[in-house]
């Protein structure tokens, strides 16, 4: 296999298709091909006639290269008066209209079909052209020469998908009672006219401008190599490749979840090869629907080969465009096309990953070999519905795993033996079940954990990644935790570059007290997805704090919070950290934030203990410590979490219940009302911790307030909290806490008071009557603000 660049060049590069060619197909299924099939016959003479090359013709599509822009439009506003007069003599409405777009750009040749940005771009151009219409790009206006009797249209700079700046479009048609030219003679080779005179065009507006217009020029032919020494990582002692996101070519957007999923198979059937180093899916699909330099991409994931490609998909009809690029030189070591049905898709995708073994040196072992040759024969429609369901399942979402549901059920169906989409569902179900999402699954939670139990046993029957990797988390949950670092193990045994099951690897090992294994492992997934997902950073962080290697953990927590916010455990572990670290107020500040969040979401506060048998108790957000792992982890984060005001509070409370009389605060005095009533003759603060909606309805006079439950989710209304109390009273001054709702049972004021002393306040008194004990001693009391 030479690595010698294949053959390139800049070209004008017609694509068209037919207009709504899915309902002909349903009016009459004979009739209509006979017709497309005669249209595209008519449309390459016509193509050819102008000096063109038809490069692809296919179902309802055609693709073709000009050396002149002047003869791609005249060929392409003269088939479509031809077509316009073919329909015209039909007797039905079985009638063919073409679309018609025009681009310029680099393509690369291969075994006589072309690829590149610029048939992306003119595929998509096309789409913006009516029915029996032709559009152009501005390039293509700029190389056109003023002679010529085109009327053109300009539509302004349009949003292209797949392109980052917009592309300048114009349509264009022939002017009122003008004949179009005759086709001219062929170009002698070497630069046409007309794209010389589009670039000399194109380097005056650049001189003009200054250098500053931005905007697409897919004339331009650098290709600039990606410096090794430049690269964001050390490319790795094998050959490194990230598969880029296929473009989805096809007229139906539909079909995104299918060339979704292609690529990922490929990613994953690459994956699987121990002399490979492949970029995790996570961090290829950061380019999706971007049409970016393959020096960026290389540079930026530390890769030296690339592979991109397209794929179009017409009903069972399939064509794959692949080539796959040394980001270090330029060259392109193989590019091809695949024609085949849906029905062929693995042997396809087998195909690829061959080229790419053979094409870089890659020797596979006896059992890779084994295992390209034993891959499952999975029924076609099972993985077409599996394919749509892991399309909303990658999502992650409770809303989105719902949807991905009943598509992994329909692929079971197809094909009981299916084991990936068993693994899929039982998935689902255990997320459901340990995320308490069961709700939007319409089952109780029993049922989501015999579920996910069923179809895990039937996805184990056929040795899948997926599958181990769950059974690790299952191990995890059940606390059998040497089981489960195996069964995370056999999940990269599988596929030793998928960095999902390596990270699962190295949490499992972090859980089990093996923080330096872990932390490997946890850098090597990290390398292998380098957008990886923000949980990769908890893991690392647990690591470290494994090694009591305090200062960084508390750096790598930081990170994982500011990426995921709302996830909690990289929280609880910062608090923990900051603890052992002596930065008590910092500490505090997470878990407050946490709580807070934990409020608009109608959870109880984060405690430390246990909660009692009355649910009305302060204690019924108790930390899980089955999350950390072992006994000496667990116990080295609640060593931490203890130094924490905010969660230390409630070993000051004493006695049950919520009434007036329930509790007792240590370090706290509980006053009467005629107390009451004498420190506030005596202008002692006071502070009302009744929701605003209560305190308005009437508190005592000059009393200020400040929420303990929250009832608005807006973080910048004041609430009760270290850093809201501090500034009304300081340390030494002396308070009273009141709160009252309107039933007196629910008077309980205990618990501000005992987060006061917590927090160091050395005079807290609390006052339990609240505003009812203070109109019934006939004291005067304030309404509204």
């Amino acid at each position: 296999m030479t690595l010698d660049r294949l053959p390139s060049k800049f070209t004008f590069i017609l694509h068209a298709d037919i207009a709504g060619s899915t309902a002909l197909v349903q009016q009459d299924e004979h009739l209509a091909h006979q017709r497309i099939q005669d249209t595209f016959r008519r449309f390459s003479a016509t193509i050819t006639q102008y000096h063109g090359q038809v490069r692809e013709l296919r179902g309802d599509a055609l693709l073709a290269e000009f050396e002149r822009a002047s003869d791609a439009v005249s060929a392409a506003l003269a088939f479509q008066a031809e077509q316009a007069e073919y329909n015209a003599s039909l007797n039905d409405n079985n009638q063919p209209t073409v679309r018609v777009g025009i681009a310029m750009g680099e393509v690369v040749i291969a075994d006589d079909t072309i690829t590149g940005a610029g048939v992306v771009l003119a595929q998509r151009v096309e789409q913006l052209a009516a029915p029996g219409g032709v559009s152009i790009t501005g390039a293509i206006h700029e190389a056109l020469p003023q002679r010529m009797p085109f009327d053109q249209k300009n539509l302004g700079e349009q949003q292209i998908k797949g392109f980052d700046e917009p592309v300048r479009v114009y349509t264009v048609g022939l002017k009122q009672g003008a004949q179009l030219p005759e086709p001219t003679a062929v170009s002698k080779p070497g630069i046409a006219p007309a794209i010389r005179w589009g670039m000399i065009t194109a380097t005056i507006v650049l001189i003009l401008g200054g250098g500053l217009l931005a905007w697409y020029q897919p004339w331009t032919p650098e290709f600039e190599p990606a410096s090794v020494e430049q690269m964001a990582f050390p490319l790795p002692d094998k050959p490194s490749i990230a598969v880029l996101p296929f473009n989805n070519m096809s007229d139906d957007p539909q079909q995104e979840y299918f060339v979704d999923g292609m690529t990922e198979d490929l990613i994953t059937d690459l994956s699987n090869l121990s002399g490979l180093f492949v970029i995790a899916r996570n961090s290829v699909f950061a380019y999706k629907d971007k049409v970016v330099k393959v020096r960026k991409v290389a540079k930026e994931l530390g890769v030296r080969y690339v592979m991109e490609g397209s794929v179009r998909r017409v009903g069972n009809e399939v064509r794959i465009n692949a080539q796959l690029i040394d980001a270090t030189t330029g060259g392109h070591l193989w590019a091809k096309r695949y024609d085949g049905s849906v029905d062929d898709v693995f042997a396809l995708q087998d195909d690829v990953t061959q080229r790419i073994v053979a094409a870089l040196a890659v020797e596979l072992t006896g059992e890779e070999v084994a295992q390209r040759d034993r891959k499952d024969a999975v029924n076609t429609a099972a993985y077409d519905a599996f394919l749509q369901g892991w399309a909303y399942y990658k999502l992650g979402t409770r809303a989105d795993l719902a949807k991905a549901k009943p598509f992994f059920e329909e692929a079971i169906r197809l094909d009981p033996g299916y084991a990936r989409a068993q693994a899929a569902l039982a998935t689902i179900y255990w997320d459901a079940f340990s995320n308490d999402w069961t709700f939007e699954l319409g089952i109780f939670a029993s049922e989501a954990e015999a579920a996910w139990e069923e179809h895990l046993e039937l996805a184990m029957k056929v040795p899948n990644s997926l599958a181990h990797t769950l059974n690790s988390w299952v191990m995890l949950w059940q606390e059998r935790y040497d089981e489960a670092v195996v069964e995370a193990e056999k999940a990269v045994a599988l596929t030793g570059n998928d960095a999902a099951a390596i990270a699962g690897l190295a949490d499992a090992l972090v859980l089990v007290e093996r923080p330096d294994e872990g932390l490997k492992y946890i850098q090597d997934a990290m390398r292998l997805d380098p957008y990886h997902p923000p949980g990769y950073l908890t893991i690392l962080g647990a690591a470290k704090f494994g090694m009591e290697n305090y200062d960084e953990a508390a750096a790598t927590f930081e990170r994982a919070v500011k990426r995921n916010p709302d996830n909690e455990l990289p929280r609880i572990y910062l608090a923990a950290v900051y603890g052992h670290l002596g930065r008590i107020d910092d500490g505090e500040a997470i878990i407050e934030s946490t709580n807070f969040l934990r409020a608009t979401r109608g959870r109880p506060a984060l405690s430390l203990r246990p909660a009692p048998i009355d649910s009305g108790g302060p204690f019924r957000g108790q930390i899980d410590f089955k999350a950390f792992g072992g006994k000496a982890l667990r116990e080295r984060v609640r060593s931490g979490l203890s130094r924490i005001p905010a969660l230390t509070w409630q070993y000051l409370v004493a006695g049950v219940g919520i009434g007036p009389d329930g509790h007792e605060v240590k370090g706290a005095t509980k006053i009467d009302t005629a107390t009451a009533k004498a420190f506030h003759n005596r202008g002692v603060v006071f502070i009302d911790t009744s929701n605003e909606s209560e305190w308005k309805k009437g508190h005592i006079p000059g009393a200020v307030n400040l929420p303990y439950y929250l009832d608005d989710t807006d973080p910048t209304e004041p609430w009760y909290q270290q850093a809201t109390l501090s500034k009304i009273v300081d340390r030494t001054e002396e308070f009273v806490l009141v709160y009252c709702e309107r039933d007196p049972s629910w008077c309980n004021v205990s618990f501000p008071a005992a987060k006061a002393v917590a927090w160091g306040l050395q005079k807290v008194y609390w006052y339990n009557s609240g505003v009812l004990g203070w109109r019934e001693a006939g004291y005067p009391v304030e309404q509204g603000k």
